[in-house]
């Protein structure tokens, strides 16, 4: 399977701060409790909104392409509302504008598809991408688009911001590249947030590494793992069923349980978070009924990381696949 048929199933399927470190961050310490288990409000798609799953540009964990920024690493933590347990193998977007409040996709920027992308929820129920820090626009605070897309039938689009005096010491530490100095707006003052934000206020603190920052946030939504199955999933639970790799996460060999209602050829792919599919079984013909299929990603080669496998099941009622994530160590 090629990389856009496999990107269309997964779419169904700080230095120099003016005030000290610890006072300027210390506010965002209270995402993390506050967002547990609680519904993340719905808000507004944004005004520039792209259907991240119709390129093959988006499943990408790196989304920064050629614009200049801060660099930002966010960490987004998916939790189903019914048990408050991390949901994995959902698929979450993110978008926002550059540093001068700008969006690929639109206007002058036609064509562009800079800082969107998406991934998929590991066995902690993460999704972890590269970005940088945004800017912010008239109307607006610094904010990042995210839709949780839990299947075709449900999803939640919403956003995240982050405590306001730390967005501006931000821009602050960093006038030469964030050119348009403080954000007037405060997210009390933005409409977008004007019936509240605190479940939607992620932390934020310096990466020493980088030397930019990063951003953590807890996401509830329905459900507990998968909710409300739509058309594509119903009809491939009618012919093969994916189980969860075991033991996830592991160190060389891992299994993956699959089912079969007619006898079928298989194959499984296992692709990386850049979107690049870095092996392919062929498993064969195998028979109706319950099978467990061996994977060795030591002998592969493969560096630890988490990468999407999926397995596709070719019968006489056509081609079905599912996928999800599982995630190597060494």
């Amino acid at each position: 399977m090629n990389r856009k048929d496999f990107l269309k199933r997964l779419s169904l399927a700080s230095i120099g701060l003016s005030l000290p470190t610890a006072q300027i961050f210390k506010n965002t310490a209270l995402a993390k409790d506050l967002s547990d288990c609680v519904l993340i409000p719905t808000e507004t798609a944004g005004p520039f909104p792209l259907d991240l799953s119709a390129t093959i540009y988006y499943f990408r964990q790196d989304v920064r392409e050629d614009r200049a920024g801060v660099q930002l690493n966010v960490k987004m933590k998916i939790l189903g509302l019914a048990n408050c347990l991390p949901m994995p193998n959902v698929r979450v977007n993110i978008w926002h504008c550059d540093k001068d409040g700008n969006y690929s996709g639109y206007g002058t920027q036609a064509g562009l598809t800079y800082l969107r992308g998406y991934q998929m929820t590991d066995v902690n129920g993460e999704a972890d991408f590269i970005t940088i820090f945004p800017g912010w626009y008239p109307g607006r605070v610094c904010h990042i688009h995210f839709q949780v897309h839990v299947s075709s039938a449900y999803s939640v689009v919403s956003q995240f911001t982050f405590d306001h005096n730390s967005v501006n010491a931000v821009y602050a530490a960093h006038t030469d590249i964030y050119t348009k100095g403080a954000d007037p707006l405060t997210p009390q003052t933005d409409n977008i947030f004007a019936n509240g934000y605190q479940y939607q206020l992620a932390t934020l603190s310096p990466n020493a590494d980088t030397g930019g920052y990063n951003a953590y946030i807890e996401v509830t939504v329905q459900g507990a793992g998968t909710v409300g199955l739509g058309h594509t999933e119903n009809e491939t639970a009618k012919n093969m069923q994916l189980g969860q790799n075991y033991p996830n996460p592991f160190t060389a060999v891992t299994t993956i349980p699959l089912a079969l209602t007619l006898a079928s050829q298989v194959t499984v792919e296992l692709w990386n978070q850049s979107g690049k599919k870095v092996a392919a079984i062929n498993k064969g013909w195998l028979p109706a009924g319950n099978h467990t299929l061996d994977i060795d990603l030591a002998a592969l080669g493969l560096p630890r990381a988490s990468y999407a496998y999926q397995v596709q099941a070719t019968n006489e009622n056509g081609v079905f696949t599912d996928c999800k994530m599982m995630t190597l160590l060494h």
